[in-house]
């Protein structure tokens, strides 16, 4: 799959990185030898200046300079770091780091967005495009890392993707509207008293009151919620107890909220709180909530997302975009450069025509190869498309203030 937009033997690189990748991931905020095989990638395969490359921590930042000295900047984001997971894959280029894998297709993002700076070499945009290969993004540490070194001052819009085996290799989805969700978590801690468990009526057992709070927090997506709105709250820890004849003085239970819009997720928080303070109360406990905020959803505006629409058309054709379909709660720190840069996000199809679906976060998650070019070639194009609409936009401001 569109092989042929990769001149010599660029394909060919593509693929070895990928796979090299692959079999050596390094999880979040520790992939130092992942942002040296980057950094060299840069400059030998996509052909950047070793000056136009840099390091921030394990962030790798590379810029292909643009035809026009200033135009537009537009920016391109692919993320590098693997989960804590044992692969099952059987792939011969399989992790070859214990308990590490690249279960999310961040081998082929890195990959796709060097693909893409040798695209840009080969053939500039407007104005320059800056490179990000990014770590953290699974703890929602490294786009803000990122955003921190002022690396990205001056850009105008930027544009990253994800690879999705629900859709198969050639398709896209450049859908504007939510596409992600916030990802917020939480920790509730419930104090009650401990006894002997055969004696109950000495204690003020945490474990019934976290049973019952379990059962009272779903209410809030079925009850709370118009029957429209995405909504999740997921416990996924509960830690409580030593030993099967000790009640415990405490129970510690932590969550994530999910939501696609600021209403809805200022109320799962609200509601959790309030309801975990009255079933606490109910049971003669008390409850401590915590809340942290994670990234912001994504919300792709129409006239970034347009660009990207286009840039699909232009490569593979108008068949190949395809609509999300679906709600997406899963969240991506993509959306903290949203807050401050306008842009939009992609799902690029990443499973071979005969290839079953299979759930990202899985040891069995692998992405197929022809999903690189893709990638690759539709960033590309969207930052020259990103960048001669924004100095359209540019000009007729221009006009506008000299007519003023």
């Amino acid at each position: 799959m569109l092989r042929p937009l990769f001149p010599g033997p660029l394909a060919d690189q593509l693929v070895t990185l990928r796979r090299a990748l692959h079999r050596h991931p390094e999880l979040s905020g520790v992939e130092t030898e992942t942002a040296r095989r980057l950094t060299a990638a840069l400059v030998d395969v996509a052909g950047l200046r070793p000056a136009d490359v840099h390091c921030f921590g394990t962030a790798v930042i590379g810029r292909v300079p643009g035809r026009r000295p200033g135009a537009p900047v537009v920016a391109l984001r692919g993320d590098i770091d693997a989960l804590p997971i044992q692969e099952a894959t059987g792939l011969p280029y399989a992790s070859e780091v214990p308990g590490v894998m690249h279960a999310c297709g961040h081998d082929v993002h890195a990959t796709w967005a060097v693909g893409a700076a040798a695209l840009l070499v080969a053939n500039p945009a407007a104005g320059d495009v800056v490179i990000v290969l990014q770590p953290a993004e699974e703890i929602d540490r490294g786009a803000a890392a990122v955003l921190d070194t002022n690396a990205l001052d001056g850009v105008s819009a930027i544009f990253g993707a994800h690879v999705d085996r629900r859709f198969v290799v050639g398709q896209v989805v450049a859908d504007d509207g939510p596409l992600a969700a916030s990802a917020d978590t939480f920790t509730i801690e419930l104090v009650g008293r401990g006894a002997h468990a055969a004696r109950p009526q000495e204690s003020a057992d945490p474990i019934v009151g976290a049973g019952a709070l379990i059962g009272a927090l779903q209410s809030i997506v079925a009850r709370r919620l118009h029957p429209a709105t995405p909504g999740v709250v997921t416990i996924g820890t509960i830690h409580a107890g030593t030993a099967n004849n000790i009640i415990p003085d405490r129970a510690v239970l932590t969550g994530t909220l999910r939501t696609v819009d600021p209403a809805t997720r200022r109320l799962l928080r609200e509601e959790v709180e309030r309801i975990a303070t009255a079933t606490a109360a109910a049971y003669r406990l008390e409850a401590t909530v915590t809340m942290e905020l994670g990234p912001p959803p994504i919300v792709n505006p129409p006239g970034p997302t347009a660009w990207a629409r286009q840039a699909v058309r232009t490569v593979l054709g108008e068949h190949a975009l395809v609509p999300l379909g679906i709600v997406n709660l899963a969240a991506e720190d993509f959306a903290r450069y949203m807050e401050r840069i306008p842009g939009s996000f992609l799902r690029v199809g990443a499973r071979d025509a005969d290839g079953e679906p299979i759930a990202a976060h899985s040891p069995h998650f692998w992405a197929a190869e022809g999903a690189i070019f893709v990638g690759a070639a539709v960033l590309a194009e969207t930052a020259r498309v990103a960048a001669e609409g924004l100095a359209i936009s540019d000009q007729r401001s221009s006009d506008q203030r000299s007519s003023d």
